[in-house]
């Protein structure tokens, strides 16, 4: 397949650098790729950076020797005039042009901010299938101390949610604010979503572009943006959009965001993998198990796990010997804190990190003491260890109200997403966790950085099947957290509901 990565350029030396040693590294077995820019600057120094640029394919540079529209960008945020977005969108249209006149299958459009995974350009054109344009999913804060936002929506200019109307109030307004946070917190997910708009990081078939996709502005359109009248002709011409989570670029949108793309490639060029060989290690927190599903859940976990990182918060009963007994002649690092720490769950979190890191850890798992996977996980967790493309997986969790029944209503549906549970550790990589004391992850929140997928495997939560147990974690969380600052109060409340909704659990 002849693949085209276009990309009009404006760019500060440090930035591009960074982008182009981002393409020399993107796999491209199997395709033939070209490279085409038009040099937007009046810095030699990136000009100079384009034309020292020497993949394996043919690269073609036009360049405006008189830049008229220059944009101005700080640390707050890019100041886009509409005369800069034009001068955008007659470039990407001439790049557009010459794919289409050279006979090239696809046009990848990248913005030169980005920094790419090794397996971007590979992954899109293999996802793409019978769709004709696909985005790959980044994260920005577009003002600096704002949230981080995706490059694609669902409607309109940059609309999360889908309406009929212009002017929401009432229950239409609080349905959107909840319709955008379940599609934002999707696009979390590994995955290919139908979405309204896009751009940025977008591979473009050739079906799409003979037919007429353009990114010049329409007459009777007064949205700026040429992503976004590029995605107008798009629909109007049939073509569906795709976007696709599985390999986030860095998106580096002010110059206080280098260091951190310097680190990003620099994990992508040390990043380890092993196709064979992979030991998995357990790592679990414990406190007073020993009547409880301890016994149940390392007995299976004792099919599938090669080594175990046990921290045992100062038990009462014999949760420690229970699990020496049952892990006997499996390699067991287990420490028993003196004094419990449940309260700070972010203390106890960290301290089990660090036991499992001293093992010399290949992959991580880490399971509750309650929590247990389910018995195919004996048979296919060989195959999720033993490859060089992802470094996590996140798996479902199911909250068991019975041993036939998991709990599914509003506030119970922890199994429509994927929970990242398994890890590959990466010594390279700068792990980061949510400083709170309740509720702050098993693993550092910033995991999902690395290249990971969802996957089918489940896991069955067994904590709530026995009323003094939900009785007894009601009464923690009031306690840990009595104004409902980490956790939902609407699920606290509904923990001892007489007449829950549940489903049958099936094998």
């Amino acid at each position: 397949m002849r693949i085209l990565v276009g990309s009009p350029i404006q760019q500060k030396p440090d930035i591009l650098r960074l982008f182009l040693s981002s393409l020399y590294l993107l796999d491209t077995k199997g395709l033939e790729v070209d490279y085409y820019f038009y040099d937007d600057h009046n810095a030699p120094e990136s000009f100079a950076l384009l034309q020292d640029f020497k993949p394996l394919g043919k690269v073609k540079i036009d360049r405006f020797e008189d830049v008229g529209f220059l944009y101005h960008c700080d640390e707050k945020t890019h100041y886009w005039k509409r005369e800069n977005i034009e001068h955008v969108a007659w470039m990407k249209d001439e790049i557009i042009e010459y794919a289409v006149k050279e006979g090239y299958e696809g046009l990848f459009l990248v913005d030169s901010d980005l920094v790419l995974y090794p397996q971007t350009l590979k992954h899109l054109v293999e996802t793409i299938g019978n769709a004709s344009i696909v985005s790959e999913v980044f994260w920005t804060r577009w003002q600096k101390g704002d949230r981080f936002l995706p490059n694609v929506w669902l409607q309109d200019q940059y609309s999360f949610y889908q309406s009929h109307s212009n002017q929401l109030e009432g229950k239409e307004l609080e349905a959107a604010k909840t319709q955008s946070e379940l599609f934002l917190k999707e696009l979390r997910i590994p995955g290919v979503y139908p979405v309204g708009g896009l751009g940025a990081c977008t591979l473009i078939k050739r079906d799409a572009l003979k037919a007429g996709v353009q990114f010049r502005k329409l007459y009777n359109l007064s949205w700026l943006g040429e992503d976004r009248h590029f995605c107008l002709r798009a629909a109007a011409l049939g073509f569906a959009l795709w976007a696709d989570t599985y390999y986030p670029p860095y998106h580096i949108y002010r110059d206080s965001e280098i260091p951190g793309a310097k680190k990003f490639l620099d994990l992508i060029q040390k990043r380890i993998t092993k196709d064979i060989g992979n030991k998995l290690t357990l790592m679990m927190l414990v406190q007073n198990e020993e009547h409880r599903y301890l016994k149940q859940v390392l007995e299976s976990a004792k099919n599938y796990c090669d080594e175990f990182v046990i921290l045992d918060d100062a038990s009462t009963d014999n949760t420690v010997e229970l699990c020496k007994e049952i892990l006997e002649g499996k390699p067991l690092c287990i420490h028993s804190n003196p004094t419990p720490q449940f309260g700070n769950e972010i203390t106890l979190r960290k301290q089990l990190w660090e036991m499992a890191l001293k093992t010399n850890p290949d992959w991580l798992l880490c399971l509750d003491a309650d929590e247990i996977m389910e018995e195919k996980a004996q048979f296919k967790i060989d195959a999720l260890l033993n490859q060089p493309t992802y470094d996590w997986y996140g798996f479902r969790l199911f909250d068991m109200w019975d041993e036939d029944h998991y709990r599914d209503d509003q506030y119970w549906n922890a199994h429509n997403r994927y929970w990242i549970t398994l890890i590959r550790y990466q010594p390279n990589f700068e792990y980061r966790w949510h400083e709170t004391g309740q509720h702050c992850g098993r693993l550092p929140f910033n995991v999902d950085e690395l290249p990971g997928r969802g996957d089918g495997l489940r896991i069955k939560h067994l904590g709530w099947m026995k009323e003094e147990d939900r009785k007894a974690k009601l009464e923690r969380y009031k306690k840990d957290d009595p104004g409902f600052l980490v956790g939902n109060a609407g699920q606290y409340k509904s923990i001892l509901d007489p007449h829950p909704q549940l489903k049958e659990w099936a094998e």
